[in-house]
């Protein structure tokens, strides 16, 4: 459970991140509302339409600084993107330009953190050359019917029930 020191730590980034925008661009942006239920691997999201930034609470707490430096002016930047140009691609021209020249941070499109702590439970599949693990949501979708194909030897993926 994050503290309301680290909540807030990370929504003044959002402030300085907004800041740093309005003086770039002599023009002032609505300030986007901050939430910490971000699920699963990605360690934020930003919802254009909504003007809503999401941030994993557990990636989070476990990588504080690059959160900081890096993880908020990405999503930031994608919100930005939004107001200045519509809707362009999520990693494209226009967001990096935000990332350089008003972040002054290097674009990169994922982040590397350990997510071992935010996995979730992978099932095992087979195709002709190896084996896969596949998220709970595949599983269930294959369970549904959805085929999956292995991208090296183009065989389709059986599940293998563990024991």
């Amino acid at each position: 459970m994050l503290l309301y020191q680290q909540k807030q730590a990370l929504v003044q980034q959002v402030k300085t991140c907004y800041e740093k925008a309005e003086c770039f661009f002599d023009r002032p942006f609505p300030f986007p509302t901050v939430l910490f239920n971000q699920r699963g691997k990605a360690a934020g999201t930003a919802h254009l339409h909504k003007n809503l930034l999401k941030f994993n609470g557990v990636l989070y707490q476990e990588n504080q600084t690059a959160f900081l430096t890096d993880v908020v002016p990405h999503e930031v930047c994608h919100l930005l993107a939004y107001h200045l140009y519509g809707q362009v691609p999520p990693h494209g021209p226009q967001w990096q330009h935000l990332m350089r020249s008003v972040m002054e941070v290097n674009p990169s499109r994922t982040h590397d953190f350990d997510t071992r702590s935010v996995q979730g439970q992978l099932f095992t599949y087979q195709c002709q050359c190896q084996q896969h693990q596949l998220t709970i949501r595949r599983h269930n979708k294959a369970k549904r019917g959805q085929r999956y194909i292995c991208r090296r030897c183009r065989s389709a993926l059986t599940f293998i029930p563990s024991h």
